[in-house]
């Protein structure tokens, strides 16, 4: 069975990407289950950039073959912000509140619909091979919160054709259809 590490320690992340590439003969260890720091700090321009930057520097740590991913909300009003920045939006990192409340005070300027898309980019890296995979989930940002499922920007995002906001979905449901999980699908291909 061939041991892939995923750079999180983010338990949702970690089990979403165990049940996508359950059918495969892998076995998934996350950040938590090594004995070993590691620093990791995200100064790309781009997803692609920061998630290539985890995945190198942790193989190069660790030496197993890793998945990384960097993902984020781009609002087509906003010149695609807050896209890199996302987490750390309002200033502090992983503040979604304030995040949100910046978001809907940058949009009171534009008409609606405030057309968006969550962007996710996977990396995979072995030392030799570099795979990398970009998953969207497209909808639109609407002007107040709704539902307590999900996190950061998840409560103001309305995917196209749900009537739902991220945060109203169930998790299984929103698992099926999120960046992250279009992402890890495109990047299984590259590990059978």
């Amino acid at each position: 069975m061939k041991k892939i590490l995923f750079a999180s320690k983010n338990k949702g992340k970690i089990e979403e990407l165990k049940q996508i590439l359950d059918e495969l003969d892998i076995y998934i260890i996350s950040l938590s289950e090594i004995n070993k720091a590691i620093e990791i700090e995200e100064s790309g321009n781009t997803f692609e950039e920061n998630a290539l930057i985890k995945a190198k520097l942790v193989y190069d740590s660790v030496g197993i073959p890793t998945i990384a991913d960097d993902s984020g909300l781009v609002v087509e009003q906003l010149n695609g912000a807050p896209g890199v920045y996302s987490a750390r939006y309002a200033g502090k990192e992983g503040d979604a509140k304030k995040n949100n409340i910046k978001l809907l005070e940058e949009l009171k300027r534009y008409s609606k619909p405030h057309n968006a898309k969550f962007v996710c980019v996977a990396v995979y890296y072995d030392g030799k091979n570099i795979y990398s995979e970009i998953g969207e989930l497209k909808g639109e940002i609407i002007e107040e919160e709704r539902g307590t499922n999900g996190f950061g920007y998840d409560p103001l995002f309305l995917p196209y054709g749900f009537a739902e906001t991220l945060a109203e979905l169930e998790p299984k449901v929103k698992n099926s259809i999120s960046h992250r999980y279009n992402a890890f699908q495109n990047l299984k291909k590259h590990l059978i």
